[in-house]
């Protein structure tokens, strides 16, 4: 197996253009951590987040075959776009069908931003990806402001990937406290999101 480590996204890309099947798995392995933190920091009132996994890793492999090299944006970018897009449609699906609590969802990972409804994702508007990106700030410091300290806490440690159990031993409190903690997080950000509409 070649040292794919060495060679840049868009050189692997280009060896995967070429016939070699090893760069497709790279790239996979490479941005599964992306999936599993988007799929983690959406919150989901009902919903199952294997499902989103599942829907995300789809997004990957469409990028890693519909990336274009010479575009304005980063594989990376493009990734993370295509990513977000399928698990936003399969929310929006789920919403329509008989899982309806997946409908209600928010993205909460200040680096990744919102997701963005876009027809065409290979044509990236920087400008687009800005706004979403403060977008992102603006819905950041609102939530800190509704949280209390400790659920601050539990929020920061939860978007790391940590389950309730987890946090509770890094902070020495009850897991029974982080649980309930979390569960108010949840409601109040719904709150935040119906009382926008």
């Amino acid at each position: 197996m070649k040292n794919y480590e060495a060679l840049s996204d868009e050189q692997l890309i280009e060896l995967l253009r070429k016939g070699e099947s090893g760069p497709e798995e790279y790239l996979v392995k490479k941005y599964k951590g992306m999936v599993l933190k988007k799929a983690h920091a959406m919150f989901l009132i009902g919903g199952e987040q294997e499902d989103l996994i599942q829907e995300g890793m789809l997004g990957l492999f469409k990028a890693v075959q519909g990336y274009q090299p010479g575009k304005n944006a980063s594989f990376s970018t493009f990734a993370n776009l295509c990513v977000e897009r399928q698990m936003g449609k399969a929310i929006e699906i789920s919403g329509r069908q008989k899982h309806r609590p997946l409908n209600t969802y928010i993205s909460l990972s200040q680096e990744d931003g919102p997701l963005m409804n876009t027809e065409d994702t290979i044509q990236l508007n920087p400008e687009e990806i800005v706004i979403g990106r403060e977008n992102a700030d603006n819905l950041s410091k609102r939530i800190q402001k509704v949280l209390s300290p400790f659920e601050n806490q539990v929020l920061d440690l939860y978007l790391q990937g940590m389950d309730y159990r987890k946090i509770a031993e890094r902070i020495g409190k009850p897991a029974k406290s982080v649980d309930n903690a979390l569960q108010r997080i949840r409601s109040k950000i719904h709150g935040m999101k119906e009382h926008q509409r």
